[in-house]
Protein backbone atom coordinates (compact mmCIF):
# COMPACT_ATOMS: atom_id res chain seq x y z
CA UNK A 1 0.00 0.00 0.00
CA UNK A 2 0.99 3.29 -0.97
CA UNK A 3 0.33 6.31 1.61
CA UNK A 4 -0.22 9.52 0.62
CA UNK A 5 -0.59 12.51 3.21
CA UNK A 6 -1.56 16.14 2.82
CA UNK A 7 -3.48 18.64 5.36
CA UNK A 8 0.20 20.06 7.59
CA UNK A 9 0.16 23.70 8.20
CA UNK A 10 0.32 26.51 10.20
CA UNK A 11 -1.67 26.56 13.50
CA UNK A 12 -2.30 29.18 16.15
CA UNK A 13 -2.01 27.50 20.21
CA UNK A 14 -5.82 26.50 20.57
CA UNK A 15 -6.59 26.27 16.80
CA UNK A 16 -7.63 23.34 14.78
CA UNK A 17 -5.77 21.30 11.87
CA UNK A 18 -7.21 18.29 9.88
CA UNK A 19 -4.39 15.60 7.88
CA UNK A 20 -5.69 13.28 5.77
CA UNK A 21 -3.57 10.23 4.48
CA UNK A 22 -4.85 8.12 0.79
CA UNK A 23 -4.47 4.64 0.21
CA UNK A 24 -3.56 3.29 -2.79
CA UNK A 25 -3.73 -0.43 -3.88
CA UNK A 26 -6.24 -2.81 -2.92
CA UNK A 27 -7.30 -3.96 0.64
CA UNK A 28 -7.94 -0.48 2.32
CA UNK A 29 -10.28 -2.19 4.87
CA UNK A 30 -7.59 -4.30 5.70
CA UNK A 31 -5.43 -2.12 7.09
CA UNK A 32 -4.71 -1.02 10.46
CA UNK A 33 -3.79 2.52 9.83
CA UNK A 34 -1.52 4.89 12.63
CA UNK A 35 -0.26 7.97 12.99
CA UNK A 36 3.37 8.64 14.17
CA UNK A 37 4.94 12.20 14.67
CA UNK A 38 8.44 13.37 14.81
CA UNK A 39 9.94 16.62 16.49
CA UNK A 40 12.93 18.45 15.87
CA UNK A 41 15.92 16.90 18.29
CA UNK A 42 13.17 14.21 19.43
CA UNK A 43 12.67 10.19 18.09
CA UNK A 44 9.51 9.52 16.21
CA UNK A 45 6.20 9.09 18.76
CA UNK A 46 3.33 7.28 18.49
CA UNK A 47 0.39 9.26 18.30
CA UNK A 48 -2.75 7.01 17.09
CA UNK A 49 -3.93 3.96 15.62
CA UNK A 50 -7.08 2.80 14.18
CA UNK A 51 -8.47 -0.90 14.04
CA UNK A 52 -10.61 -2.53 11.00
CA UNK A 53 -13.48 -2.35 13.44
CA UNK A 54 -13.04 1.06 14.41
CA UNK A 55 -11.52 1.31 17.92
CA UNK A 56 -8.84 4.01 18.07
CA UNK A 57 -5.96 3.84 21.00
CA UNK A 58 -4.23 7.48 21.28
CA UNK A 59 -1.15 8.62 23.26
CA UNK A 60 -1.83 10.01 26.30
CA UNK A 61 -0.62 13.65 25.15
CA UNK A 62 -3.09 13.73 22.45
CA UNK A 63 -6.25 11.76 24.25
CA UNK A 64 -9.86 13.84 24.29
CA UNK A 65 -7.86 16.77 21.75
CA UNK A 66 -7.46 14.90 18.30
CA UNK A 67 -9.85 11.97 16.31
CA UNK A 68 -8.81 9.28 14.43
CA UNK A 69 -11.27 8.41 11.55
CA UNK A 70 -11.36 6.52 7.92
CA UNK A 71 -13.52 6.28 4.92
CA UNK A 72 -12.65 3.03 3.48
CA UNK A 73 -15.01 4.13 0.32
CA UNK A 74 -12.23 7.06 0.08
CA UNK A 75 -9.55 4.94 1.03
CA UNK A 76 -8.63 7.47 2.86
CA UNK A 77 -7.80 7.94 7.03
CA UNK A 78 -8.55 12.06 9.13
CA UNK A 79 -6.47 12.61 12.03
CA UNK A 80 -8.64 15.86 13.11
CA UNK A 81 -6.32 17.65 15.57
CA UNK A 82 -8.53 20.18 17.56
CA UNK A 83 -6.86 22.43 20.60
CA UNK A 84 -3.20 22.46 19.60
CA UNK A 85 -0.26 22.99 21.73
CA UNK A 86 2.96 24.54 20.40
CA UNK A 87 3.87 20.96 21.85
CA UNK A 88 2.06 19.16 19.10
CA UNK A 89 4.59 20.74 16.63
CA UNK A 90 6.35 18.14 14.77
CA UNK A 91 6.48 16.35 11.25
CA UNK A 92 3.73 14.19 11.31
CA UNK A 93 3.60 10.37 9.50
CA UNK A 94 0.88 8.27 8.27
CA UNK A 95 1.31 4.77 8.92
CA UNK A 96 -0.08 1.11 8.12
CA UNK A 97 0.35 -2.47 8.66
CA UNK A 98 -1.89 -5.72 8.25
CA UNK A 99 -0.85 -6.59 11.71
CA UNK A 100 -2.79 -4.20 15.25
CA UNK A 101 0.34 -5.83 17.04
CA UNK A 102 2.92 -3.57 14.95
CA UNK A 103 0.74 -0.32 14.35
CA UNK A 104 1.85 1.29 17.54
CA UNK A 105 5.30 0.63 17.06
CA UNK A 106 6.52 -0.64 13.59
CA UNK A 107 4.14 -0.74 11.15
CA UNK A 108 5.40 -2.22 7.72
CA UNK A 109 4.15 0.93 5.46
CA UNK A 110 4.71 4.78 5.93
CA UNK A 111 3.21 7.61 3.73
CA UNK A 112 5.64 10.62 3.84
CA UNK A 113 5.96 13.24 6.46
CA UNK A 114 3.96 16.76 6.81
CA UNK A 115 4.72 19.22 9.00
CA UNK A 116 2.36 20.71 11.74
CA UNK A 117 3.81 23.85 13.28
CA UNK A 118 1.92 25.17 16.01
CA UNK A 119 2.86 28.72 17.12
CA UNK A 120 1.79 30.21 20.61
Amino acid sequence: VQLQVSGGGLAQAGGSLRLSCAASGRSFSSYVMGWFRQAPGKDREFVAALWNNGAASYADSVKGRFVFSRDNAQNTVYLQMTSLQPGDTAVYFCAADRSGDLITTAPAYWGQGTQVTVSS
